[in-house]
C-alpha cells in the first residue's frame, strides 16, 4: 500500500527551525544544528516533501541533510511565499504562521516546483567561494567610494586596496585549483572563456551552475537567471516589459557584466550599436546582449566546440 505524501514547511532561523506539517494544527521547534536535524529527519517517511525559504546560508544545513536522507527538498523564493501569504489574507507574521504558509504552499504547488539540487562537494565549495568573492569585491568598491575624498590618506588607501587585491588573488587561485581538479569542469570552463565578454569569474560561475543543474533548454536557463522579460499586457494595451529578476542576483549581475564587456568588444560592439539604433536604452541594449550571450554560453557548455562569433545572429529586442 502506497503511503500518502506529507508536506512539511520549515521556517529557518540562525539558531532554530520551526516546523509545520500541512493539515495539522500543531507545530514543533528544533535547534538548527546537525544532531537535532538528523534526529528529526529520521522520524519522517520517505514520501515527505520538505520546503523552506532561501535564507542565505542558514537553510543550507537542513537542505543538505534532508537531501541526504532521501527526502524531496524544495528551497522556495521568499517573495513567492510572501505574496502567497498576502493573498491568503494573513495579517500578521510569526515563525509559526510562516511555516504553516510554507507547508500549505508546498502542498498546493509541489507538482510545478523543482526539487533543490545541492550538487557535489566540489560544486558547493566552488559556489561558496564565488559568492564570498563577490561580497568582498562589493565591500572593496564601497570602501573605495567612502574614502575617495581623503587625499591625506592616499598611502593608507593604497595599502588597503593592495591587501584586498592580494586576498582576491588567493581566492582566485583556490577557485582555479578546484576547477582544475575536475577534467570535465575544466574543459567546459575553458570553452566558456572563448565566448566574448566571459572572463574567469563568469566562466567559473557558469561552469559551477551548468555542472550542478541540468537545464532543459536555454529558455529555462534565462528564466532561472531572472533575465526573462515579464509582460504587462491587458486587452489591447501592451505594457512595458520588465525583467522578472527571480533568479540569483549574483548570476544576473555577472551576466550583465558579460554583456557590458561584450558591448565594448570589437566583435560585438556593432551588434550592441544596432540595438541602440533601434531605440533601446543603454541598459536595455546591454541586457538583450547579455541574455543572448547567456544562451550562447549554454550552447557552448553543452557542445564540444569553442565560441564562433560568426554564428551569432542578430539580437531581438
Amino acid at each position: 500500500m502506497q503511503q500518502q505524501s506529507v508536506f512539511i514547511g520549515v521556517d529557518v532561523a540562525k539558531a532554530e527551525l520551526v516546523i509545520s506539517i500541512h493539515g495539522q494544527a500543531q507545530h514543533q521547534s528544533i535547534a538548527n544544528d546537525a544532531t537535532s536535524i538528523t534526529t528529526w529527519l529520521a522520524s519522517l517517511t520517505p514520501q515527505a516533501h520538505l520546503a523552506m525559504e532561501s535564507t542565505g546560508k542558514y537553510h543550507g544545513l537542513l537542505a543538505h541533510l534532508a537531501q541526504q536522507a532521501g527526502l524531496h527538498v524544495y528551497v522556495l523564493n521568499a517573495r513567492d511565499v510572501y505574496f502567497y501569504a498576502k493573498a491568503l489574507g494573513f495579517r500578521g507574521k510569526t515563525d509559526r504562521l510562516d511555516c504553516q504558509v510554507i507547508a500549505r504552499y508546498l502542498a498546493e504547488h509541489h507538482a510545478s516546483l523543482h526539487e533543490h539540487s545541492f550538487g557535489s562537494t566540489l560544486q558547493r565549495r566552488l559556489h561558496e567561494l564565488l559568492c564570498r568573492r563577490a561580497q568582498v569585491a562589493v565591500h572593496q568598491s564601497a570602501l573605495r567610494q567612502v574614502l575617495r575624498d581623503l587625499p591625506e590618506l592616499d598611502a593608507a588607501k593604497k595599502s588597503l586596496q593592495e591587501s584586498f587585491k592580494a586576498f582576491l588573488d588567493q581566492v582566485d587561485e583556490q577557485i582555479e585549483r578546484l576547477i582544475s581538479s575536475d577534467a570535465q569542469l575544466e574543459q567546459g570552463c575553458a570553452r566558456l572563456r572563448t565566448v566574448t565578454g566571459i572572463g574567469p569569474q563568469a566562466a567559473a560561475l557558469l561552469g559551477a551552475l551548468f555542472s550542478r543543474i541540468n537545464f532543459t533548454n536555454s529558455d529555462a536557463l534565462v528564466a532561472y537567471s531572472g533575465l526573462d522579460p515579464r509582460p504587462q499586457d491587458s486587452g489591447t494595451k501592451r505594457g512595458r516589459r520588465r525583467l522578472s529578476k527571480r533568479g540569483p542576483a549574483l548570476l544576473r549581475r555577472q551576466i550583465w557584466l558579460v554583456g557590458f564587456a561584450a558591448s565594448h568588444s570589437t566583435a560585438l560592439k556593432p551588434l550592441y550599436q544596432s540595438l541602440r539604433a533601434k531605440g533601446l536604452s543603454t541598459t536595455a541594449a546591454i541586457v538583450v546582449l547579455a541574455r543572448k550571450l547567456l544562451r550562447v554560453a549554454y550552447a557552448v557548455w553543452r557542445g564540444s566546440k569553442p565560441f564562433d562569433v560568426a554564428l551569432l545572429g542578430p539580437a531581438k529586442a
